[in-house]
């Protein structure tokens, strides 16, 4: 066991350098590593995107609030049920969770005697 020699053997299939396939590849990786393949699709500099790109960013930056979406309607249902909430919230009277079961105690010999018939009068 001591004299033995790992033999590895060469996996897989063996691979032409001189291939189009792999001339090409070369190519690539050396255009890659340069930096003149860029990936996606390039920008066009002033262009109106561009420039409603900057003038967010200079709201951003200058601390303006951004308007994002369609503006919620106050006087809507669902927007005074929202505003209900909150306010129930924040004054802590809302109530979380399920509500109780109200049980109602029947006396047992009532039990008895009530019976499930309706009666259409």
């Amino acid at each position: 066991m001591k004299n033995q020699k790992n033999k590895t053997a060469q996996l897989g299939r063996p691979v032409n350098m001189n291939s189009v396939r792999q001339i090409r590849l070369a190519e690539i990786a050396a255009k890659r590593e340069a930096g003149l393949i860029k990936r996606g699709r390039p920008s066009v500099p002033g262009s109106a995107n561009q420039m409603k790109q900057m003038d967010r960013m200079t709201k951003i930056l200058s601390g303006v609030e951004l308007k994002r979406g369609r503006p919620t309607n106050p006087e809507s249902a669902r927007a005074k049920r929202m505003a209900d909430l909150e306010a129930r919230r924040a004054s802590g009277t809302l109530k979380l969770g399920r509500p109780k079961m109200i049980v109602v105690k029947v006396p047992t010999k009532a039990k008895a005697k009530v019976k499930s018939k309706v009666v259409a009068e």
